[in-house]
């Protein structure tokens, strides 16, 4: 629980906008400084609820992060987000906070509120971490002794007055894991990210061509990045959740590349069906397992699979739009390409 008073966030917020951190994400400066005054975005709001819904899956593996390091060393597979692997989050979180208001209005009566998860413009990280959730991380996310980072925000803005959570202090002390593992260097600074450099924002908001100096630095990480939470100390407390929701999804973890690339528009909305990874598109989905291919060709496979790769992405010339083809000729022009 916190109140609405987030004016000492908004020189933070001001300068990241300023320096064009934000990147083509025009929905981070269309409401100015709403971000930061709840009341304005949702006139009679006086205090904030929070909440957070762990997301790795229940069968996860003690070991995970380790696991998924691997993952990263295997060029011809696909490399998907840990949370986008099962159902769409936005979907759960909010019918979850609804569910949570109408509980509350049945005790209290009815009262004025809206819910959000990372659908409106609301600072959730500085919410949460003002509410007792956990503490801002040097990646900028908010991290929980018990648990890590490894869950979704959501918040229910609310017309009553309740008692404010005690915020938690930081545990992250010298540790610089996080800024040292991005392979963008996109963690410019502690609690300070440059989104046009993050595989997340390059893989997932980005529309257009991937800049050429970051192509080779995306690897095989076709949707999303997890290096700063994978080698984050604090989430071997991660925890597991209980929501069948989240359960990987077949098709979007272990595959490889060029069985991606071979996925028709109708596979792709057939295995994305209820996801997170379905509001790119099928022409941006390509586009990224184009460049992770590149990566491939330059990581000296095999004889035979460079064959493959080579094959495939000729054969993918022929009916690729401009965006997908200057892709395409990028990642044939490395060695054996």
């Amino acid at each position: 629980m916190t109140g609405v008073d987030l004016s000492t966030a908004e020189p933070g917020l001001t300068e990241w906008l300023a320096r064009g951190f934000h990147g083509e994400m025009g929905y981070m400066a269309a409401h100015g400084l709403k971000r930061a005054r709840p009341a304005e975005l949702v006139p009679g709001t006086v205090s904030v609820i929070t909440a957070r819904m762990d997301y790795l899956s229940a069968a996860t593996p003690q070991n995970w992060q380790v696991i998924e390091f691997d993952r990263l060393k295997r060029p011809g597979e696909g490399v998907v987000s840990v949370y986008a692997r099962g159902r769409d989050y936005h979907k759960v979180m909010r019918q979850r906070l609804q569910k949570l208001s109408e509980r509350i209005a049945r005790h209290l009566g009815p009262f004025g509120h809206r819910v959000f998860t990372d659908s409106a413009p609301v600072l959730e990280a500085e919410l949460a971490a003002r509410s007792g959730q956990g503490w801002r991380g040097k990646h900028t996310l908010v991290l929980s002794r018990e648990a890590g980072s490894m869950f979704f925000l959501g918040e229910i803005y609310v017309s009553l007055p309740l008692p404010p959570s005690e915020p938690l202090s930081a545990h992250c002390g010298t540790c610089q894991a996080c800024i040292e593992v991005c392979p963008t260097q996109a963690i410019v600074a502690p609690y300070r990210l440059d989104a046009r450099r993050c595989i997340s924002y390059l893989t997932i908001e980005h529309a257009g061509p991937i800049p050429l100096e970051l192509r080779a630095l995306i690897g095989n990480r076709i949707y999303g990045c997890d290096d700063c939470q994978l080698i984050c100390p604090w989430n071997k407390y991660a925890q597991r959740s209980a929501l069948p929701d989240f359960d990987e999804r077949e098709g979007l973890s272990g595959v490889q590349l060029l069985q991606l690339l071979a996925w028709s528009e109708d596979q792709f909305l057939h295995y994305t069906e209820g996801g997170p990874i379905r509001r790119i598109g099928h022409e941006r989905w390509r586009r990224n397992v184009v460049v992770a291919l590149g990566n491939a060709l330059r990581s000296a496979p095999q004889e035979a699979e460079l064959v493959a790769i080579r094959c495939a992405l000729t054969q993918a010339q022929a009916t690729a739009s401009p965006l997908l083809r200057e892709h395409i000729d990028w990642a044939l022009q490395a060695p054996g390409g």
